[in-house]
């Protein structure tokens, strides 16, 4: 784990008697496998909280499990350079799993007829109170946020049977 990622900008903050600035959102775009722009994330902190807005177009409708996942990459078609969920804490994946869930576990992105989706989520846990580049921190050249092919069940370990990777987006520097 990268622990000096998290706790340095927040002891260099403290030894120099100052707070941590709110940093500008955020965007990235979202590509599907083939390498298309189907979409737009945007990354900010809002309060003590970390906000993700999720904007797609030209998805299959229905529910698509969506995580963040540990390595800020998206090499296509597959997107395992992603890594795994992001998961600092070791818990098991999801939100009705009582051993859970990830950091990284977002629930469903509920797509409409229309191949569209517009939500804006809270990361469940994290707190913006180190910063949202310490958030970053805790993958491996950031983060990706993915879009699954199923829905996520919220509860099978370690990715709610959600299937396929066919979205995502590099969050971070």
């Amino acid at each position: 784990m990268r622990y000096s990622s998290i706790l340095f900008p927040l002891v260099l903050a403290t030894a120099c008697g100052q707070t941590q600035a709110t940093i500008e959102p955020m965007e990235s775009v979202l590509r599907n496998g083939g390498g298309a722009d189907v979409g737009r994330v945007t990354l900010r902190e809002s309060g003590q909280r970390i906000q993700i807005r999720v904007r797609v177009s030209g998805l299959p409708p229905g529910l698509h499990g969506m995580h963040l996942h540990e390595a800020g990459r998206c090499e296509g078609p597959a997107f395992q350079t992603a890594g795994g969920h992001l998961n600092p804490s070791g818990m098991h994946h999801g939100h009705q799993n009582p051993q859970g869930p990830h950091l990284g576990d977002l629930g469903n992105l509920r797509v409409g007829d229309d191949g569209r989706a517009d939500v804006t989520v809270e990361v469940p846990g994290a707190e913006a109170r180190t910063g949202l580049r310490s958030f970053l921190g805790l993958g491996q050249s950031g983060l990706a946020l993915v879009i699954h092919a199923e829905r996520d069940d919220e509860v099978t370990d370690p990715s709610g049977n959600s299937g396929a990777r066919i979205a995502c987006a590099v969050l971070g520097p």
